[in-house]
């Protein structure tokens, strides 16, 4: 098997892991602050074993990098905070679709902090992405949803994609550090950050529960992580950017299947938009054609 073919499959396999994580938090039963402090500790243990069996614990990082991956550990904690906490309010289907404006909060801070350029595409793909996001807020729930306060939901998953981003430009001061190392380091400060306030004194008390988190974590943090750093390596950008999008889909099924949410027409076309214009941007779209200079 080929790199790229081998690439595929670890990317396809990390989106699809990553697309069925709203079922586990919703069915885990516990509070949001509990789930991300377990996943966090499970994720902890799971790299730690990776990065030891790699031998990356073996060299010191500098105290600046250790300061932008605990920053960045910050920001991801947020985030996970944040996605979680709109799964149960607006449903995992919109929650997501919303999460994946992730791209174009990424254009305006490079627009604000190092002067990157807002071209006329760029802005294109924003006015879709924003009239999607307006769709999806004028609609309506679905019997079937889940959420109990939608709009809230909205914003959490609107603030879940700016933490998102505020990591992703911190990663970009961590070029050359495995990446394996990073994401134990974030994890890290996710078990110093939440221990005070997760529900230590009253754990849960059924294996059921306890295997929720604990694949949360394993899986859908270690495992996921490992597959899609690998496949990073092994795929060209373009590649990984129409791969990542299995994720949204997968998680939109998902919602459909286990708890029967049925997106209305606004919404579907609201998160169609989304979905379509974070492609065009990702992957270099075009919605007109431009004439060679000679």
């Amino acid at each position: 098997m080929s790199d790229i073919n081998r690439g595929t499959v670890e990317m396809t396999a990390a989106m699809v892991i990553s697309g069925t994580i709203g079922w586990f938090v919703v069915m885990s039963g516990q509070p949001v602050m509990d789930v991300v402090f377990w996943r966090c500790v499970f994720g902890a243990a799971t790299l730690l074993v990776v990065c030891a069996s790699l031998g990356l614990l073996r060299g010191l990082l500098s105290p600046r990098v250790l300061a932008f991956a605990a920053l960045g550990g910050v920001a991801i904690v947020v985030n996970w905070l944040l996605l979680f906490g709109a799964y149960g309010r607006a449903s995992i289907s919109i929650a997501t679709a919303v999460y994946n404006t992730q791209p174009f909060i990424l254009v305006g801070f490079g627009a604000l902090f190092f002067s990157e350029r807002l071209t006329v595409r760029k802005l294109t793909w924003l006015a879709i992405a924003f009239a999607g996001m307006l769709l999806i807020v004028q609609g309506k729930p679905s019997t079937g949803a889940v959420g109990t306060d939608y709009f809230g939901g909205i914003l959490m998953a609107l603030g879940a994609a700016f933490f998102w981003a505020v990591a992703a430009i911190v990663a970009k001061k961590l070029a050359g550090t495995p990446p394996h190392l990073i994401a134990l380091i974030q994890v890290s400060v996710g078990i110093l950050m939440l221990a005070p306030f997760a529900n230590l004194s009253h754990l849960p008390t059924e294996a059921r529960t306890w295997a929720m988190l604990a694949i949360i974590g394993i899986v859908h943090t270690g495992v996921m992580y490992i597959l899609m750093y690998g496949a990073i390596h092994k795929l060209p950008t373009h590649l990984q950017g129409s791969l990542s999008f299995i994720y949204p889909v997968v998680a939109i099924l998902v919602d459909f299947v286990a708890f029967g949410h049925r997106l209305q027409p606004a919404q579907l076309v609201g998160a169609a938009a989304i979905l379509i214009a974070a492609a065009g941007m990702n992957l270099g779209w075009s919605l007109w054609r431009t004439k060679a200079v000679a």
